[in-house]
């Protein structure tokens, strides 16, 4: 295998020649550009449509007429709320079981056997983020590709976001020490300003560097993508002229604590139906979920060139949930946007812990509410508006549940606490009995849990039938582990909707979630953090528990998992974010996926290729180091950009920052001297870090 020289890595730029490309902002209020003819979609596809969004309607009717006649002919104004958040709440359970069984009739994608000669760029946006980690999976991914044939066509990117100086000492170091060992091209470039985020960051290398590449792979921070699903899916794309965007379904891997194994073992079990699913009646209308997907990049460019909304955060400035747009520009336009569910070889972190998830979905719940004034965009599929109304419902769901819980209470209140009128009318001859077909409602709710948990059966029943089952620890174990995903996941349920409430509640007020790290490695928090984040779970739980246990007793029987999930809150959080528990039932069999016991050779590799690259360093020692090890010095400077010229009003942090370290007496003072700003001037300067560095260490 060949590599890269010590010496040849600092000479050669940070990044290849410019070769721009034209990406105009999009007007998404007048007509979509020009692109390919639109295909019209096969009789599965609809048939696929006809059992997800049909079945559905079916069922959201039935229970609404079966809720009615539960109410009798003259239901009151309380019951008739009730009906309406039913309604919607039995039609979204319906949903998840009728999309599984469109995915029966989902066709499965064929890769030809021409792997065509596209050029390709692998790019990985990251922000503040575990360099070596990071690196070490374009590294590995860099050595498939080279045993895949793709050394003379692929090319690997790194475009930070990183604000902190520290961190992005971090991320030079890596890259020049990965330049070492990748048979590939390996690029690094850091923005200057980080401006509309992720979606910015590829838009700026698009525009300077797009014209030089055919398609692009798009990796998040802790995800990557096989070489053998990198060379076919671009082998797919160039089949297709037509075709703008391949998803692909990413396996959750690396989680340690109980909170990230059982949301990797559910994507692992579960995943592939609803995957299936998704596919089949998205078609060519498909969604994009930010990451592990390949992109015609002239397509996006000619449709992807995002406007800020108007107004203010949190509903206008820079849009957050960009991909699901993306998509549904390339749609508009004519391009096809696939998921292709049956590509192995996709994988992805997962959040380590509750708190951690919430966090999260903070940030995606506003991007959701955000398409709200995107669903009018001119020529908008009916599919792409299907993807930002099951976005925006995903949310949106939460404060439903939720209203529909306390309607209920109402309701069972207002029987027990009200004397009923029997003879509204004083020359009334016969009673009017209040009306309440319970035996109705209990089929209801079973038909519900029914239709909840069918899925899941599902899933399992395939998991057995595949070598699922003998790399998870057999038939016996999978069922454990989906028994105890099962009611784990009914504990944290009712916590995750009051958390997305209380998120949809504050978007509303109009507070913006900002752009913060992801925590991708997660620890057990402390008692008083968990409690100061869940003790109005509690509260709300016991407070309920008590009422229901003084008035209405026959109500715990169906409230008590919603309960035992807001009083147990605290310890499920706490405990759920334990790595050691997480051992502990990885050694007893349970919520075990096969990459667990077989780790992809990809994954291991990049384990190796992170021990070999230099470990992160917090804080000013990170730069530090720079002054003391002028081998180091030269990487980092190797990995800085040509000087522009600017106007001094430009190069104020840079103005202070030499005033400073002309006046200090060491490098570690200098560095105490500068605020971030001036640091930050500091290592993205050569001369800077040259004065600095003759200053007695």
């Amino acid at each position: 295998m060949t590599t890269r020289a010590a010496k040849d890595n600092l000479v050669e730029p940070p990044m290849p020649p410019e070769m721009p490309l034209d990406m105009p902002e999009q007007n998404f209020r007048a007509a979509p550009p020009a692109g390919p003819r639109r295909s019209r979609d096969g009789l599965r596809i609809w048939a696929a449509r006809l059992v997800a969004f049909g079945g559905t309607v079916a069922l959201a009717v039935i229970g609404f007429f079966q809720m009615l006649t539960a109410f009798g002919d003259k239901p009151t104004p309380m019951q008739l709320m009730l009906l309406a958040l039913f309604v919607p709440t039995f039609a979204w359970i319906g949903f998840s079981f009728c999309a599984t069984l469109a995915g029966f009739l989902a066709p499965r994608p064929k890769t030809p056997t021409d792997p065509g000669k596209a050029n390709v760029a692998v790019v990985m946006p990251i922000y503040h983020e575990d360099a070596s980690a990071s690196i070490g999976l374009l590294t590995a991914l860099a050595r498939e590709l080279e045993q895949e044939g793709m050394a003379d066509r692929a090319e690997i990117f790194v475009l930070s976001d990183t604000r902190d100086p520290s961190v992005a000492v971090n991320e030079t170091l890596a890259v020049a020490a990965a330049r070492e060992i990748s048979p590939l091209p390996f690029w690094y470039r850091r923005r200057e300003t980080n401006a509309d985020r992720k979606s910015g960051n590829i838009a700026e290398f698009l525009r300077r560097w797009g014209g030089r590449y055919d398609q692009m792979v798009v990796l998040d921070a802790d995800s990557v993508l096989s070489g053998a699903a990198v060379k076919a899916l671009s082998a797919r794309m160039e089949a297709a002229p037509d075709l703008g965007l391949i998803q692909t379904m990413p396996v959750l891997i690396g989680g340690e604590t109980i909170f990230a194994r059982l949301t990797q073992f559910a994507g692992r079990v579960y995943g592939p139906m609803i995957a299936r699913g998704v596919s089949a009646w998205s078609g060519n209308t498909g969604n994009y979920w930010g990451h592990n997907a390949i992109i015609r990049i002239n397509a996006f460019a000619q449709c992807c060139g995002l406007p800020r909304l108007p107004g203010k955060a949190p509903f206008g400035g820079s849009i957050l949930s960009h991909d699901f747009v993306e998509a549904a520009a390339l749609c508009r336009a004519g391009w096809k946007v696939r998921l292709d569910y049956d590509l192995r070889g996709s994988y992805e972190g997962c959040p380590p812990t509750l708190l951690d998830m919430a966090a999260r979905e903070r940030r995606w719940a506003q991007g959701n509410l955000q398409h709200l004034s995107l669903l009018g965009m001119r020529g908008t599929r009916a599919i792409s508006g299907a993807h930002f109304a099951i976005g925006i419902l995903g949310f949106m769901m939460s404060p439903i549940w939720l209203a529909l819980i306390l309607v209920g209470l109402v309701l069972s209140a207002t029987v027990l606490l009200s004397t009923p009128e029997y003879f509204p009318n004083a020359y009334q001859l016969f009673p009017d009995w209040p009306v309440f077909d319970s035996r109705r409602m209990l089929w209801l709710f079973m038909i519900a849990m029914g239709l909840l948990l069918l899925p899941k059966l599902f899933g399992i029943f395939r998991a057995w039938s595949r070598p699922l089952a003998k790399n998870s620890g057999g038939p016996v174990h999978i069922f454990a582990s989906a028994l105890f995903e099962i009611i784990l996941s009914a504990l944290i349920a009712p916590v995750q909707m009051l958390t997305q409430t209380r998120q949809i509640y504050e978007i509303l007020c109009g507070r913006d979630s900002g752009w913060k790290a992801q925590t991708r490695a997660g620890s057990m928090p402390p008692w008083h953090v968990v409690l100061s984040r869940h003790w109005a779970h509690v509260a709300l739980g016991l407070g309920t528990l008590i009422v229901l246990a003084e008035f209405s007793p026959e109500q715990l029987i169906w409230l008590s998992p919603i309960l035992a999930g807001l009083i147990l809150s605290p310890l499920t959080s706490r405990l759920s974010a334990s790595p050691v528990f997480g051992r502990w039932a990885r050694m007893r069999g349970l919520l075990v996926t096969p990459e667990e016991r077989e780790t992809p050779p990809i994954i291991a590799d990049a384990q190796a290729m992170t021990r070999r690259l230099p470990r992160p360093v917090d804080g000013l020692e990170s730069i530090l180091r720079l002054g003391l090890n002028p081998e180091l010095m030269a990487r980092h400077i190797a990995m800085l950009p040509a000087p522009i010229d600017r106007p001094a009003s430009e190069k104020l942090a840079s103005i202070t920052a030499d005033a400073k370290i002309a006046n200090a007496a060491s490098q570690s003072q200098a560095l105490d001297f500068l605020n971030q700003t001036e640091a930050d001037a500091l290592v993205s300067n050569k001369d800077l870090l040259t004065r600095w560095s003759r200053l007695p260490a």
